[in-house]
């Protein structure tokens, strides 16, 4: 059986990681080398690192950040922000990025979640949706930063995507992210059901309640923390120690190779 992840995001923004609530009034958490050193060390599983203004501010891929965290850690690295082409990916996975995320260009364009897969191998291509309540009240992807409206709604993006080739979703309620308040745990249960490919959720987790709740009984197949392990004394450790207790089938230490 493969084992359930642990999986650290940092937020790119002006050069340092960040960390807000509802996708606004981020907080500077730290470098993102030096973030990454300290989850490597605690033996993270993964880690996802997603400049959060590149779609939306049109700015460049961040190779050289990519690469001195590739060189610096160990642990599989999952990149995103302003993806939009067949190269974008190749550069990111020569600077030393593992897997790459994919969100404003998979929504223009969801052929190129296709392509890529291809070429690429689906094993490598997430396809992160982020969502949230639109002024009617349902759930609707957004897209920019959660700026952008897309008009598609979560769980039928999240099984067109799988449809597509993706190989993982990185599923963000945009509601639910900084507010410690747990996972959308019915929407991940949703997607996890319809799908046949790992499923992350990401935004809310809040305790070490929320990571069983998703893993046992919202079939995730990996978590994403940000601000359980920036401001509240949890760690990596702390997290697989807690689930090996519960009987969660997590890495019981760091095994890259």
């Amino acid at each position: 059986m493969v084992k359930k992840r642990i999986i650290p995001c940092l937020l790119f923004k002006n050069g340092r990681c960040v960390k807000g609530v509802n996708f606004s009034n981020h907080r500077d958490v730290g470098h993102p080398v030096t973030n990454a050193k300290v989850y490597d060390a605690q033996g993270a599983d993964e880690l996802i690192f997603l400049d959060i203004t590149a779609s939306a501010e049109e700015h460049e891929i961040l190779l050289e950040m990519v690469k001195e965290m590739a060189d610096e850690c160990f642990m599989p690295l999952a990149v995103g922000g302003g993806v939009k082409t067949i190269k974008d990916i190749q550069n990111l996975l020569r600077a030393g990025a593992d897997k790459i995320a994919i969100n404003t260009a998979a929504v223009e364009n969801p052929d190129f979640i296709t392509q890529a897969a291809k070429k690429f191998g689906k094993q490598c291509i997430i396809v992160s949706i982020d969502y949230k309540k639109n002024i009617a009240g349902q759930n609707e992807v957004f897209t920019h930063s959660g700026t952008k409206p897309t008009g598609l709604e979560p769980v039928a993006w999240a099984k067109q995507v799988w449809q597509l080739g993706a190989g993982e979703i990185l599923l963000t309620n945009i509601d639910k992210e900084g507010t410690r308040t747990g996972y959308d745990f019915e929407v991940l249960k949703t997607v996890a059901e319809m799908v046949d490919i790992p499923v992350i959720p990401n935004g809310g987790a809040g305790s070490m309640t929320d990571l069983k709740t998703a893993f046992t009984q919202a079939g995730a197949s990996a978590v994403a923390l940000g601000s359980i392990l920036h401001f509240t004394d949890q760690s990596v450790i702390k997290a697989r120690n807690y689930l090996i207790t519960q009987g969660v089938d997590v890495r019981t230490e760091a095994n890259y190779i």
